[in-house]
C-alpha cells in the first residue's frame, strides 16, 4: 500500500521590518494592504502567516497594538490560516515594545529569535540609492552599529509571559549557536515539543547560504532534538527558493514572503506575496508532496486553535 504524501507547511511573512517602502512598490504598508497580502497568500497555499505592522504614512516598523488590531480581525474573518505575530519587531525597539502585540492578542504562534546578534541591513544601500522617506537611509545605515537584542533573560521573559496564553513559537535560529540556546530552554522545560524551528540563512551577522550551511543546521538540529521538532527554513534575498527547495528535499518546511525577499526571479520584483507562495507550492507539488492545510499545520505544531486567540 502506497504511503500518503508528506505534508509541507508553507509560512508567508508578508511585510517584516527589513525592507523599506522605497525598495518595492509591492511591499504591503497599510493595514488594508497587509490584510490583503495575507489573505491572498493564504488562498495561494500558505498555512501560516507571519505578521509585522508598519506606520501607514511612512512604512516605518510599528509594534503598537493599534497598528496590529485592524488587520488581525480582517484576516481572521476571511481565512483560516494560522496567524503568527512577531516578537522581533525591529532592532530599534525595546523588548517591551516588541512583546506587547503577542502578549495582548494571544496568537497561536509568535516568532522568537534565539539570541542577541549583529543584524546588518546596510549592504542593501549598495543596490538601493533613492528613498522616499527620511527614516529609510538612517535605518539601514544604523544597522552597522546596532544589535538585535535578545538576551537569555529576554528570551525567558517572552517564553514565560506568553506561556499562560497557550502561544507556541516559531523559533528563529540565525546561526548554529541559536540551536544550542533553544536546547537550553528545552532542557529547562520552557520550550516543549513539538517545537517549530525556523532556520534563517543569509542575514549578515548570521549563518550563510551555502548548501553546506543548510545541511549543517539540519544535521545539528536532528542531533539535538531528534523527533521533537518540526523544521522550516527561510532564505534571505535571491537564494529564497533554492534554500526552500533544499529544506523540502531534506524533509523540512519552507517560509517565503516579501519580508525575506523582494524577488520572484533574477532581477524581477515579486508582484505579491502570493506569487512567491505559488512558486514554492509548485516546487513542493512537483516533488510529489502536498502542502499542509491550516488544520494540518495546527495538528503538526500542536497549536491551540484559532478560536483561542484575542482578536
Amino acid at each position: 500500500m502506497a504511503s500518503k504524501p508528506r505534508k509541507v507547511i508553507i509560512t508567508c511573512a508578508v511585510t517584516g521590518s527589513i525592507h523599506t517602502p522605497s525598495m518595492s512598490p509591492h511591499l504591503p504598508i497599510t493595514a488594508q494592504e497587509i490584510a490583503d497580502a495575507a489573505i491572498s497568500a493564504a488562498e495561494a497555499g500558505a498555512a501560516v502567516i507571519h505578521l509585522h505592522a508598519r506606520k501607514p504614512d511612512s512604512g516605518e516598523p510599528d509594534q503598537s497594538l493599534e497598528a496590529f488590531r485592524p488587520f488581525l480581525g480582517i484576516i481572521k474573518q476571511r481565512v483560516d490560516a494560522v496567524l503568527n505575530i512577531t516578537t522581533g519587531g525591529a532592532s530599534t525597539m525595546t523588548i517591551e515594545e516588541r512583546l506587547q502585540p503577542a502578549l495582548h492578542f494571544r496568537p497561536e504562534v509568535a516568532s522568537l529569535n534565539m539570541g542577541t546578534m549583529n543584524f546588518g541591513l546596510f549592504p542593501m544601500l549598495n543596490r538601493f540609492k533613492d528613498f522616499a522617506h527620511d527614516w529609510e537611509r538612517p535605518y539601514l545605515e544604523g544597522s552597522k552599529s546596532r544589535i538585535f537584542r535578545n538576551t537569555f533573560e529576554d528570551i525567558e521573559a517572552i517564553l514565560t509571559r506568553c506561556a499562560d496564553n497557550g502561544t507556541r513559537f516559531e523559533i528563529e535560529c540565525y546561526d548554529i549557536g541559536h540551536l544550542y540556546t533553544c536546547a537550553h530552554f528545552v532542557d529547562r522545560g520552557l520550550i516543549k515539543p513539538p517545537f517549530f524551528i525556523q532556520s534563517v540563512f543569509g542575514i549578515l551577522g548570521g549563518i550563510g547560504q551555502h548548501p553546506d550551511d543548510v545541511t549543517h543546521m539540519k544535521r545539528t538540529a536532528d542531533r539535538l532534538f531528534g523527533d521533537d521538532y518540526r523544521w522550516s527554513v527561510l532564505g534571505a534575498g535571491r537564494m529564497q527558493m533554492q534554500i526552500a527547495l533544499q529544506s523540502v528535499l531534506l524533509g523540512g518546511n519552507a517560509r517565503v514572503g516579501l519580508e525575506d525577499s523582494l524577488w520572484a526571479g533574477k532581477g524581477r520584483l515579486a508582484r505579491s506575496n502570493a506569487e512567491q507562495v505559488t512558486i514554492v507550492r509548485k516546487l513542493i507539488e512537483d516533488l510529489g508532496l502536498e502542502i499542509a492545510t491550516p488544520a494540518e499545520a495546527r495538528e503538526m505544531l500542536a497549536l491551540k486553535g484559532g478560536d483561542q486567540v484575542n482578536f
